[in-house]
């Protein structure tokens, strides 16, 4: 019999490595609403893992977009007017078509007014939160514990996806501790973002949020490291993150897996 943080380790690595087969097979659609700085890198993130990005903010044209994709990620990091806008067709079609979507409260922590648009759109049920601590806190007034994850996760029935030096997955009844990744992700701009948007594209191949999600963190992680081995800073890193992830095997990701 399997101890069980062995059956999570491994659950969660096979997880990721079907996961991203499937990217590769079915090529999802992910339309993302995000911030101006994320959008080229974020699009290359999901071209890498076999996804299929749009990124259209117009009004007129929006809930067609989201309509018509596997998954939609929302991203507050560019809190305009343009995108509140488009945010709001984008969960009302949504919702309104079955399309799965996350939420990544980029910066509610510096911005009351950010910080209640995230409160409101979690009310209206994401499948998952892809977020770090500071954000955390902000939404929920405590600190990030196993305990207030899985609260909170029960609470607004939805999952966590903290990402940190170690990152965290909660549904309130299941919890993954992921320890890979490497310091030089925390050195190019809209890694976080682009997480995100992994994330939406694992739900559109995978039914159960926790596992998609942690799933998408886990590859983002090995990815990470990976890239990492052939860099030699920030900018060389971006490039071989992108080359890591569209290179990336199921054998790969369960050999170098840090889940329990």
């Amino acid at each position: 019999m399997q101890h069980p943080d062995t059956a999570v380790r491994v659950g969660v690595a096979e997880s990721a490595a079907a996961l991203i087969e499937r990217l590769r097979t079915r090529g999802p659609r992910v339309h993302c609403i995000t911030n101006a700085v994320a959008q080229n890198f974020t699009a290359n993130v999901l071209l890498a893992a076999g996804a299929v990005p749009s990124m259209t903010l117009s009004a007129e044209e929006v809930g067609r977009f989201v309509a018509s994709a596997d998954a939609l990620l929302v991203n507050l990091g560019t809190f305009d007017r343009e995108r509140r806008e488009a945010t709001e067709i984008a969960v009302q079609t949504a919702a309104q078509a079955n399309v799965s979507w996350v939420i990544d409260p980029v910066l509610i922590d510096r911005s009351p007014a950010r910080a209640d648009f995230a409160r409101a759109l979690i009310a209206r049920s994401p499948k998952a939160v892809r977020l770090n601590a500071f954000e955390f806190s902000a939404l929920s007034g405590g600190a990030p514990t196993r305990e207030t994850l899985a609260d909170y996760a029960r609470t607004t029935k939805t999952v966590i996806g903290l990402s940190g030096a170690t990152d965290l997955v909660a549904d309130g009844a299941r919890l993954a501790v992921i320890g890979n990744g490497h310091p030089l992700m925390a050195k190019v701009t809209a890694m976080g973002c682009a997480t995100s948007a992994l994330v939406a594209a694992a739900l559109a191949v995978e039914p159960d949020v926790w596992r998609a999600t942690a799933s998408a963190l886990l590859i983002t992680g090995v990815a990470g490291e990976c890239g990492a081995e052939q860099a030699d800073g920030p900018g060389s890193f971006a490039t071989a993150f992108l080359d890591a992830l569209f290179k990336l095997d199921g054998q790969t990701l369960i050999a170098r897996a840090k889940v329990n």
